[in-house]
């Protein structure tokens, strides 16, 4: 069982970092009293493998004092339950100019305490966490995405490709272009099995009409271009954070060249290690 503890300076980007690991599959609970914790952690340990991956938020909302969290980190090593602690931080030029830009009050701005005071109290009040945290991560200079592609190369366990998915979807323009679409590419020039007899009422899915489809050189010369564009956005995608590509696949009923084209490319995204699912959602309607 993974038990990672989220800590650190308010406004540094915790509820983030707490997003991200829910993401890739942490059950995340936010601002849990330190008393709680060696309970929470029996029972997820009783769980048969259902809270294998477990991360909970605990800061300054708690209390000024760590000495209960540290208590219950006790705790968890007499139950053998490992944990780990995770802090982040940023500096406190950076903390005030987030609050600033978000109007939201600091947890210790209070009995008229500046914010300037308040950012360097919490530091103080945090260090002893800080030095038993077995990773820091700064956010001073990170956007949004860098800070998910940090908390993937720390916890993550598939690799950058693991970090999004994609979803290749094959449509007819008839019936109107699938509204969560990322990027749409349309296939009405290829060569149309719609008009052999024979294959008429089979799909792209079925050999004969993918074998049709890719037995013109220009299907092959586009797959080739299409396959080279995606190779080169998909690390793009991953870099800048997105964690979910739908890509568009249409021709005109969505049953026979959007079909073949759409398999053919799922099928080359995975080859390309990243989590990739077909879907062909006009290949049954009635032509």
């Amino acid at each position: 069982m993974e038990f990672i503890v989220i800590s650190g300076l308010s406004g540094a980007g915790k509820s983030r970092a707490a997003s991200f690991m829910e993401d890739i599959g942490y059950f995340v609970v936010d601002n849990m009293p330190a008393a709680l914790i060696p309970k929470f952690a029996e029972l997820c340990m009783a769980g048969q493998g259902q809270y294998d991956r477990v991360a909970i938020v605990c800061d300054i909302r708690g209390g000024q004092t760590f000495d209960g969290l540290f208590s219950a980190l006790a705790d968890l090593e007499k139950m053998g339950c490992d944990h780990k602690i995770l802090y982040v931080e940023a500096s406190p030029e950076t903390i005030i100019k987030r609050y600033k830009e978000t109007r939201r009050r600091h947890p210790l701005a209070k009995d008229n305490r500046s914010l300037d005071e308040a950012v360097r109290l919490e530091r103080t009040i945090l260090a002893p966490v800080r030095s038993r945290a077995e990773y820091v991560v700064d956010t001073t200079a990170f956007s949004t995405a860098k800070l998910r592609g940090e908390i993937l190369r720390i916890f993550g366990d598939g690799g950058p490709q693991q970090a999004m998915s994609v979803s290749v979807i094959s449509f007819g323009f008839k019936y109107g272009i699938p509204i969560e679409a990322d990027l749409v590419f349309d296939v009405r020039f290829l060569p149309n099995p719609f008009y052999i007899a024979e294959l008429r009422h089979q799909t792209g899915i079925d050999k004969p009409v993918y074998d049709f489809v890719f037995g013109y050189q220009q299907s092959k010369d586009f797959m080739t271009y299409l396959e080279r564009l995606i190779g080169f956005l998909l690390p793009q995608y991953v870099e800048e954070g997105k964690a979910a590509l739908v890509i568009a696949i249409g021709c005109t009923g969505g049953q026979h060249r959007s079909v073949a084209v759409t398999r053919a490319l799922a099928d080359f995204i995975r080859q390309k290690g990243y989590n990739a699912t077909e879907n062909h959602r006009d290949m049954t309607r009635a032509q």
